[in-house]
């Protein structure tokens, strides 16, 4: 008799998204012997359903108290409840399997001060981790936080790497940029930053590092901010005014999953200035579309990014200026980039982290 493993699929946005889209898929394509219910909303039922024959569909809003009867009532009957963020039913009767990426609500000094930090993401976050069977999380830097934050035994967290999917590939950089410029209007070379606009994305210290370099060396590529946040976006574009680069910056906050890969290959190189990160996904799907990695050497983005990016100090506008002029006066550096992104992407699959799930679900269920 096949087990029911129940996973909560109401979030499919983000890297969450991603995350969690991927797994039912994977789930999917291995035919493993579980029978996979979905609990989703009413937007996502059919990019669910396509994966998942059984899916249930709630209205409950995520990082709310209904969660905590809805979630069990909805998950009733299974052997096993995976639930991909932290705000997992503390009532839930089975064995409860949680994702934590990142503990970044409690860590980060613009989010810890807050009521909502203080008031509900710790305490609701140290809860779920004493009730949860196990705990996976996506690197290891994320582990050593979780074990030392929330005070849990190593041998109860579990490292999975996120993988790169498979429409993240090389392809004509001259193509790619043909269909970029005619869907974003976008006509010269470009620098790239993908990632929401959040304070911890330090996307304030690309501003500050893209003004030193027009200003001293006159680069011809435009910034283009993929992403999208309100309040952040408010602050970055009143920085942007206020260092005179508001006409080379391009802030679009959202693209298709078809055109993200071209928009990958046509930058002349992708920047991630993070401070925190629980993973750094577009490192990886920028390393796998052949793009050259300009990274901050901070949290997890060694562990993906490895020898395969140029990296810079996140709290120096400065040293982060001279890595991209670096990148961009040396096609030799390019072109060992490229060549080292490709084979380290490669190494961060789907389908091996899917595995690595089935894994963990047999042995939470023996």
């Amino acid at each position: 008799m096949k087990s029911k493993v129940t996973i909560d699929a109401r979030w499919l946005v983000g890297g969450i998204g991603t995350y969690t889209r991927h797994l039912l898929e994977g789930l999917w394509k291995l035919g493993n012997g579980f029978e996979v219910h979905a609990i989703t909303r009413e937007q996502h039922r059919e990019v669910v359903t396509q994966w998942c024959p059984r899916v249930t569909v709630l209205s409950t809003p995520i990082y709310t108290v209904r969660e905590q009867w809805e979630i069990p009532r909805a998950a009733m009957g299974c052997d096993l409840l995976h639930v991909p963020h932290y705000n997992a039913p503390l009532a839930e009767r089975s064995p409860l399997v949680i994702s934590i990426h990142d503990v970044i609500h409690i860590t980060d000094p613009h989010y810890r001060g807050r009521f909502k930090a203080w008031a509900y993401a710790r305490p609701v976050l140290s809860l779920v981790a004493r009730k949860a069977r196990h705990i996976i999380t996506v690197s290891d830097y994320s582990k050593a936080q979780i074990v030392e934050r929330l005070g849990v035994p190593s041998s109860k967290v579990t490292t999975i790497h996120n993988g790169v999917g498979g429409n993240f590939r090389a392809m004509d950089r001259a193509e790619a940029f043909q269909a970029v410029s005619k869907a974003l209007e976008i006509r010269e070379p470009y620098l790239l930053y993908v990632g929401s606009l959040k304070r911890y994305k330090n996307v304030a210290t690309l501003l500050r590092a893209f003004a030193l370099l027009r200003a001293h060396r006159d680069i011809p590529q435009r910034l283009v901010i993929l992403g999208d946040d309100a309040q952040g976006k408010r602050e970055l574009a009143q920085e942007c005014a206020r260092l005179g680069i508001g006409k080379r910056t391009d802030f679009i906050p959202y693209v298709s999953g078809k055109l993200l890969p071209k928009v990958y290959a046509a930058a002349d190189l992708l920047v991630m200035p993070s401070r925190i990160e629980g993973f750094g996904l577009p490192v990886l799907e920028a390393m796998a579309c052949g793009t050259p990695v300009v990274c901050s050497r901070a949290a997890s983005l060694p562990e993906v990014g490895g020898e395969a990016v140029r990296y810079f100090d996140p709290q120096s506008p400065e040293d982060l200026a001279e890595a991209i002029e670096q990148v961009l006066s040396s096609q030799e550096l390019q072109a060992t980039l490229r060549a080292k992104g490709l084979e380290r992407s490669a190494r961060f699959t789907w389908k091996e982290s899917v595995e690595k799930h089935v894994r963990l679900y047999q042995s939470v269920l023996e």
